[in-house]
């Protein structure tokens, strides 16, 4: 079950005993936590009926203690264990799960890390509690994630905005959200969300970025390419090699996979795991390199990779690095 049928079941008053949340991706954990905490009980009923444990203090005595007591003055209590790693002999909530109480919710936070699969407790779980696993996105799914969140809160970005703030911000939701959410104040009202907002607001440059140095040498735009290299150079806590290389990387392996596939839209973005917003912008990259160049490519960028890390390169800063790769590329096409 996912976070979004989670939510929905909740506002429609379907509520089961107990709730297993656990993963690598805190962002959708926390948020049902803070929601259930927020709703599930009223505001009259949350004194006498809410209890939180985290997994460092509590005992599991204690835990099942508290879930085996009954509503005051209400139709049901909610218990809930944040922090749940943390605690020792946690399989000892396995009593407690075999016959919960129907007027006890019982909500458990496994933040950071998954429950032993192959452990009686976890085949236990996954068959009788309401078992959400919240992984990470990968990274063709992350701007569609960004672009569903702005949309659900009433906003509409623009193409590029969605992945600037990709590219930029990384696979954390939470500092996604939170940055999202200073935007929306910053916004005032308005509906549309442009490059500019995220310059102003979140500080990355609508010109000088990582998706911009992409786009650039994908087009063999390399006056464009370098007028940002030399912009990094000059403000090097705006992106650093460690991202630019693996972003171009993942780029040219894209174009290189999307040289060899075949299908409709749908199917080619499935196949590469490129958005289909820029399945254009990967085919023209393509028909500009050539299947040698886009191979040229990978190997140039493996090679500074290398370099990077201090691999047959001795003393050569990032914006030397970058430089010295860009006009390689010049000078084989």
């Amino acid at each position: 079950m996912d976070a979004h049928k989670i939510i929905k079941e909740w506002k429609s008053n379907i509520i089961k005993p107990i709730y297993w949340f656990e993963g690598e991706e805190t962002y959708h954990i926390d948020y049902l936590v803070d929601f259930a905490q927020k709703n599930l009980l009223t505001q009259a009923e949350i004194d006498f009926n809410l209890s939180v444990f985290y997994g460092k203090d509590a005992d599991p005595a204690q835990v099942v203690n508290a879930c085996m007591r009954h509503p005051v003055l209400a139709a049901r209590q909610l218990v809930i264990l944040k922090e749940a790693q943390h605690m020792r002999d946690i399989d000892r909530l396995e009593s407690y799960m075999l016959k919960p109480l129907s007027t006890t919710i019982f909500i458990v936070a496994y933040k950071e890390k998954k429950i032993d699969g192959r452990s009686k407790f976890a085949k236990y779980l996954k068959e009788h509690a309401v078992f959400f696993q919240s992984n990470k996105l990968k990274e063709n799914e992350l701007a569609g994630w960004i672009q569903d969140f702005i949309q659900a809160m009433g906003y509409t970005p623009s193409r590029k905005t969605v992945f600037l703030l990709a590219d930029h911000i990384g696979n954390d939701l939470s500092k996604i959200a939170n940055e999202l959410e200073k935007l929306f104040v910053h916004l005032a009202g308005r509906k549309e969300i442009t490059e500019d907002d995220v310059e102003s607001c979140i500080g990355i440059s609508k010109e000088y970025n990582a998706f911009e140095l992409q786009n650039a040498i994908g087009k063999k735009d390399f006056t464009t390419a370098f007028r940002i290299l030399q912009y990094f150079e000059h403000n090097p806590k705006a992106v650093s090699i460690q991202l630019l290389l693996p972003l171009l990387y993942s780029y040219f392996s894209k174009v290189y996979m999307l040289l060899h596939a075949r299908g409709d839209d749908k199917s080619l973005a499935a196949q590469t795991g490129i958005n289909a917003w820029f399945l254009k912008d990967y085919r023209n990259t393509g028909s500009l390199f050539g299947h040698s160049g886009v191979e040229m490519m990978l190997l140039l960028l493996h090679e500074y990779n290398l370099k990077s890390v201090g691999i047959r390169s001795v003393g050569a800063n990032d914006a030397v690095l970058m430089k010295e790769f860009l006009g390689k590329i010049m000078l084989q096409n």
